[in-house]
């Protein structure tokens, strides 16, 4: 299993929400950049970026700093965030993203993501943010009528790489991973799917390791990172970044084998 830092981009500074709520964000740090490099530093073997205000605006928003991470570090990144058009996965992609991640487009747009699975094998992602098990929208702020699984089962059958699965009442609680909506995600689908939301503990990515049979290969982390409750290098040791290479090469993980 790898573990993925998350740097959420908002104004141009590196924060944290607490589920989903934009009016209720932590500044970790002013340089994202920076913040990136350190991750890389401590032993991070692949970045997970967000696009906050992207996600709120339909558009990337913060290029110039995304440019900026994927020119200073060398390790694959995985980026959402407003990416919902052609245009945006091909301006994501030559900025040196290594997969884009869908989420609100896969809802809305079925036929455009479809196509893009199609068209860039391997580096297409679905992000699924589930509140009360339904799939939420325009970075968190709408709630669908569609069940998380369901648009799981969808992602695989169209060819996405892999499923960002988030429980956004978990996301930057540190109130541990929702493990049975997980297993229940894991187990429906045929593709990778990475946890993201509420991690904050070895002992939670221990957990995590337990569904590692069923599908669950990386868990993104984010809050416990910044406050110092769970040491990366610690981290990579106790759930054994290097068993990535056991996750067949053409779902987007070959840098790790």
């Amino acid at each position: 299993m790898i573990v993925i830092p998350a740097i959420d981009i908002l104004e141009g500074r590196c924060v944290r929400l607490h589920q989903g709520d934009y009016q209720n964000s932590q500044v970790f740090s002013d340089d994202p950049v920076a913040m990136a490099k350190s991750w890389v530093g401590q032993g991070a073997e692949k970045l997970h970026l967000v696009d906050l205000d992207g996600a709120k605006q339909g558009r990337v928003v913060n290029g110039e700093v995304i440019a900026a991470i994927t020119r200073q570090v060398e390790v694959p990144i995985q980026m959402g965030g407003g990416i919902r058009s052609q245009e945006s996965v091909a301006q994501i992609l030559d900025l040196g993203i290594r997969q884009v991640i869908l989420g609100t487009a896969a809802l809305k747009q079925p036929e455009l993501v479809t196509r893009l699975c199609q068209e860039f094998p391997g580096q297409i992602i679905i992000g699924i943010d589930a509140r009360n098990g339904l799939v939420a929208t325009d970075g968190w702020l709408e709630t669908s009528e569609t069940p998380a699984t369901g648009l799981g089962q969808w992602a695989a059958q169209v060819g996405a790489a892999a499923i960002v699965y988030t429980d956004i009442h978990r996301d930057g609680t540190m109130a541990g991973p929702n493990l049975d909506a997980l297993r229940e995600m894991a187990s429906q689908v045929e593709i990778p799917v990475i946890a993201s939301g509420g991690i904050s503990s070895i002992t939670n990515l221990l957990s995590l390791l337990a569904l590692e049979p069923v599908g669950v290969v990386g868990a993104i982390v984010g809050k416990a990172l910044y406050t110092g409750h769970i040491d990366l290098r610690a981290a990579n040791q106790a759930v054994g970044n290097g068993r990535i290479q056991d996750v067949p090469l053409d779902l987007g993980f070959s840098s790790f084998a």
